[in-house]
């Protein structure tokens, strides 16, 4: 595993930890030569990780559309910085850098942004693995609500078993290089159509 794209709020939060494990997390990524692609912001949890990776000697490789670089959120001090037009280049660009995945807290473009690549790896457009950094608790909910669109029959069980969840991030990296797709390749129930 060469590369992992990490999605994240371009804020920090208002618990310290989520800052302090996301430094925690570049720290791991640059000792163990992985690079980060990433969102491409010097700002919030995206401009912590960005600058941990690169106080420990790391590599980090940004991402970012045009309209964010024009507000002045650009990260200025990465190895690569990409800017593209649109969030849809963002993500597919990402998606082509990256060996595996991982979510940190975030918003709105977090959630979009995890969940489409694991919507890509429903369908198998891509096969990649992903995780979510669960740093306090973070992702609790939503996987209360994963889990219940399992209950209720819209995904399959074998999808959400294949997310890893992890709060210790050298356990979380870990299970990443050690990932083994075991999902099915039907995710539409045939019997019902």
């Amino acid at each position: 595993m060469k590369s992992i794209g990490v999605f994240c709020g371009a804020n920090i939060g208002i618990n310290p930890n989520y800052s302090t494990a996301s430094a925690a997390l570049g720290k791991l990524m640059a000792e163990q030569t992985i690079a980060l692609v990433y969102g491409g912001g010097n700002v919030g949890l995206m401009g912590v990780i960005a600058d941990a990776v690169l106080a420990h000697g790391g590599k980090a490789i940004g991402v970012i559309p045009q309209s964010l670089v024009d507000r002045e959120v650009a990260h200025t001090g990465l190895h690569e910085q990409h800017v593209v037009q649109t969030m849809h280049e963002r993500k597919a660009m990402m998606a082509a850098r990256s060996d595996a995945f991982i979510a940190m807290p975030g918003g709105f473009g977090t959630f979009d942004e995890i969940c489409e690549i694991i919507t890509w790896n429903q369908l198998g457009i891509i096969r990649k693995p992903v995780a979510f950094y669960n740093i306090n608790g973070y992702y609790d909910r939503f996987f209360e609500m994963i889990d219940h669109t399992v209950a209720e029959g819209f995904v399959k069980a074998d999808q959400r078993h294949n997310i890893i969840v992890e709060e210790d991030p050298i356990i979380l990296l870990q299970k990443l290089r050690s990932y083994s797709d075991a999902t099915s390749d039907y995710w539409v129930d045939f019997k019902r159509i």
